[in-house]
């Protein structure tokens, strides 16, 4: 049995509210016999399909394959929060990469989101961009650092789409006692993250890229061309881009060190009016709020709150996802304690060290970027963009996520998880007091 799909049945979407409602694709082969391409994308999520999407539309012979469906993994399970930047604040990465890499890395990152601002604007991505992101404090004291903080990405980087919320403000825009303030993204946003990723499947395929599905890759040797065993499939690549998130497995060992797959769990309740709708969450924003152990949230099109938050180390999901997720919906919307949940579900992502995504040559013709801790739906496609820019010859973007300083976990892939878990049990703690 594969650990990383133990939750899951082979070649089914999970019984979320995305896949309930998706406009899906039929079935892509499965590779057989002997195949030769330019580049080998390993996964198709964000960050295959863009890739796929970009390589050929540049002229390269394109072959991605996926051990599942397109879009199976986190791509399709997420909580479809579009968001600028990078997962950490701009002061913490000024202080970590210097200030040039800082403003490099927040200009890729408003590029991110630009990039599926446009995707979403074409005929094959079913899925609307819908503007605002509310960063809510769960904490009083956090308040000030909202003010600091928009006041330096006002004064310094000219952003000007991020506002401060006081308290009162907070709470008439997100109707929770949880909170004490928060800021007000308007250049962020929200999408329905199956249909974005469907959507680039769609672009790929039309662009001329061969897609695989149920296509497991077992190896990876190194060469060139490099070689991939993907069941009685054996691919000769000139290039190979490993885009595998949570789902990388024992693949490569490097990279299995500096990146962890971790569990999410979300669930959507019963549509609610839009009056309710509108007493909960104004004007329709996303919300994610300040604890480590994150909880994020928005409603659907057709007005269901889908919550997000509690996470799991191990790969087995909870029995009872609902009632998982549940508490913490309750306990910051009491409001909703008597509404129906239709669909709960849940996903595994890949998160590292330091919260930011791992880019890297793993040799001149491999490169593997994941680790997007949260930030996936944006970043991960930009990803793709940028990895057929590097194959192309410019690799600056590429060079700049590279220079992110990825620890690996201590004691690597092994050790990881248990770890982990004691850290983020003293996380969840703190936040909890």
């Amino acid at each position: 049995m594969d650990l990383l799909t133990a939750n899951d049945r082979p070649g089914e979407y999970p019984p979320s509210y995305y896949a309930a409602n998706a406009e899906h694709l039929p079935p892509f082969p499965q590779a057989q016999g002997e195949i030769a391409c330019d580049v080998c994308i390993v996964g198709a999520g964000y960050t295959g399909l863009s890739s796929a999407y970009h390589l050929a539309g540049r002229g390269y012979d394109v072959v991605v394959v996926d051990a599942q469906r397109v879009g199976f993994g986190a791509s399709g399970r997420n909580g479809g929060q579009v968001s600028m930047g990078q997962r950490r604040e701009q002061d913490d990465l000024e202080q970590l990469v210097g200030k040039d890499d800082a403003r490099a890395l927040w200009n890729i990152g408003a590029q991110a989101v630009d990039l599926v601002k446009e995707l979403c604007a074409t005929d094959e991505v079913r899925t609307d961009f819908v503007p605002g992101i509310v960063h809510a404090v769960h904490r009083k004291r956090d308040h000030k650092h909202n003010i600091a903080f928009v006041d330096h990405m006002h004064r310094h980087y000219g952003y000007d789409k991020i506002s401060v919320l006081s308290p009162e403000a907070c709470r008439a825009t997100v109707n929770s006692p949880a909170y004490h303030g928060g800021t007000l993204d308007m250049g962020s946003g929200h999408v329905n993250p199956l249909e974005l990723v469907l959507g680039l499947a769609r672009l790929a395929n039309t662009a001329g890229a061969r897609i695989f599905e149920r296509t497991k890759v077992t190896s990876l040797t190194k060469g060139e061309p490099a070689t991939l065993q993907a069941g009685t499939a054996q691919i000769k690549a000139r290039y190979v881009i490993l885009a595998c998130n949570g789902y990388l497995g024992h693949l490569d060992q490097e990279v299995a060190a500096r990146v962890m797959p971790i569990n999410n769990y979300i669930v959507a309740t019963e549509p609610l009016t839009p009056e309710a709708q509108e007493g909960i969450i104004a004007n329709n924003y996303a919300v994610a709020d300040s604890k480590f152990v994150i909880n994020y949230f928005r409603f659907s099109e057709d007005h269901r709150m889908l919550f997000g938050g509690t996470e799991g180390y191990g790969y087995r999901f909870p029995d009872d996802i609902a009632a998982s997720v549940r508490k913490p919906m309750c306990e910051i919307f009491p409001q909703l304690t008597e509404t129906r949940i239709d669909h709960a579900w849940g996903g595994t992502l890949s998160i590292t060290m330091n919260r930011l995504p791992h880019f890297a040559r793993l040799s001149g013709n491999i490169l593997s970027m994941s680790g997007y801790s949260g930030q996936g739906v944006a970043l991960g496609t930009l990803a793709g963009q940028i990895a057929a820019e590097t194959i192309a010859g410019q690799a600056e973007r590429f060079d700049v996520m590279a220079r992110i300083p990825t620890r690996r976990f201590p004691g690597g892939p092994a050790l990881r998880s248990p770890l982990m878990v004691l850290g983020m049990l003293w996380y969840g703690l703190l936040d909890r007091l």
